[in-house]
């Protein structure tokens, strides 16, 4: 019996009789959303919110490129080439929008002569330009005020960047920008918080001398970064980050924390992003 089904099987496979083809349709057109993130240290990978921005808090049809550069200011960042290329990403087509948000303010607060812009003239006048660009890009530019630095006195936060950030506020409202107060929003987060809860937010544990000092709401001045690893031998990958304690970059807690805080700010002032944002 069993070889007659066979039999029977091979006769009908032979007569090319075939199941009914299936239906094939093509997959609708993709309509993504583009996020460039322009700015200094506290937003770039590994020391600063961004990266778990992009990686936590935008859905798969976003495009979330990280442009922030450790240690740039509004003058250096454009000097170096920067600016070129995250603005060459913005004109990039395809793309039912692209958004551009731009942070700084730490660097152009600095000595360093690389970096340091006039609080009152050129810092203002600088991200003016930005604006006018990305718009003339065909994308959208978001200002975004810099995150508050962790430094507290007797109990009291020491906002150092009040200041730079009313130039941004500033420019924002001048030019009909959305803009994410960030620094408001930080350092009202970080008062909270108080200084002792908010050392958990760095790059790496403070010392028992640094953590006494923010128990009683006086932090200690930052100690300076460590010198850099010895080089990595070998065939693999050789690229390094130092990471330190101090009261201004971000280690995997308060990089989480603060994106967290951007990514409800830009919700509120871009809805036509809130359906690509999540919690």
């Amino acid at each position: 019996m069993r070889r007659l089904v066979a039999i029977a099987a091979c006769a009908l496979l032979a007569s090319g009789a075939q199941a009914a083809p299936r239906e094939r349709t093509d997959a609708p057109p993709l309509d993504p959303y583009k996020i460039i993130l322009v700015g200094d240290s506290t937003m770039a990978p590994h020391s600063g919110w961004g990266g778990a921005f992009c990686a936590h808090h935008v859905k798969s049809s976003v495009a979330c490129l990280n442009a922030g550069r450790g240690g740039r200011s509004t003058r250096s960042y454009r000097q170096e080439g920067s600016w070129d290329i995250a603005l060459a990403e913005a004109k990039v087509p395809g793309y039912r929008g692209t958004w551009v948000l731009i942070q700084f303010a730490h660097n152009d607060q600095s000595s360093k002569s690389e970096r340091w812009t006039d609080e009152t003239t050129e810092f203002p006048a600088n991200l003016r330009r930005f604006v006018e660009e990305v718009r003339a890009a065909g994308a959208t530019p978001v200002l975004v005020t810099p995150l508050t630095r962790r430094e507290f006195r007797d109990g009291k936060l020491k906002n150092t960047l009040a200041s730079w950030s009313d130039q941004i506020r500033g420019v924002a409202k001048a030019m009909d920008v959305p803009l994410v107060d960030l620094n408001a929003l930080s350092a009202a987060q970080t008062q909270e918080m108080g200084a002792e809860t908010a050392t958990k937010l760095a790059q790496e544990p403070p010392t028992a001398e640094e953590l006494a000092a923010a128990r009683t709401g006086t932090t200690l001045p930052a100690r300076p970064a460590p010198p850099p690893p010895p080089p990595i031998e070998g065939n693999g990958a050789r690229g390094q980050v130092t990471r330190k304690f101090d009261y201004t970059h971000l280690g995997n807690v308060g990089a989480e924390v603060t994106a967290k805080l951007v990514t409800q700010a830009l919700a509120r002032a871009v809805p036509s992003l809130r359906s690509q944002l999540l919690r």
